[in-house]
């Protein structure tokens, strides 16, 4: 299965950074589908724009959505996630420095399953992700 985990950040460094510590969740690269940003998210997704044509049947067992992104932010790509009836139910985790109450707010408020802040120190923010993989990966279950 390719796209376990829908990796959705501009940031070639935090994509590293995040990529490192899901090696914990004994996940291979190819598991990972990063997009750098919103819209290339949806693209993938909803199989437009570079991906027109993708087979779509197959969704990500969970998408990691930053909240600040070029061309489309987190809220709208989460927004479109969850008004289509074929994404709907896709967890969708935020991970994002903002630890705005109105970001947190309003990204449980469009549907967001869990909201992360990412951590500055290496050690605390890889942790951080081997437990949200192991959680959404292997305990989890989803409805599709």
């Amino acid at each position: 299965m390719t796209g376990r985990i829908l990796l959705v950040e501009d940031s070639p460094e935090a994509v590293e950074l995040t990529k490192h510590a899901l090696e914990g969740c004994s996940l291979e690269s190819k598991a990972i589908k990063v997009a750098y940003d919103g819209q290339d998210a949806l693209d993938y997704l909803f199989a437009a724009g570079r991906y027109e044509g993708r087979e779509t049947a197959e969704l990500p067992e969970v998408v990691l959505l930053d909240l600040r992104l070029p061309k489309v932010d987190g809220f709208e790509v989460l927004e479109q996630i969850r008004s289509n009836s074929r994404t709907k139910l896709v967890p969708v985790v935020m991970l994002t420095v903002s630890k705005l109450r109105d970001d947190i707010t309003r990204a449980y408020e469009l549907g967001a399953n869990s909201y992360i802040v990412k951590a500055i120190d290496y050690d605390v923010y890889h942790d951080t992700i081997t437990a949200a993989c192991a959680y959404w990966l292997k305990l989890n279950r989803r409805p599709y």
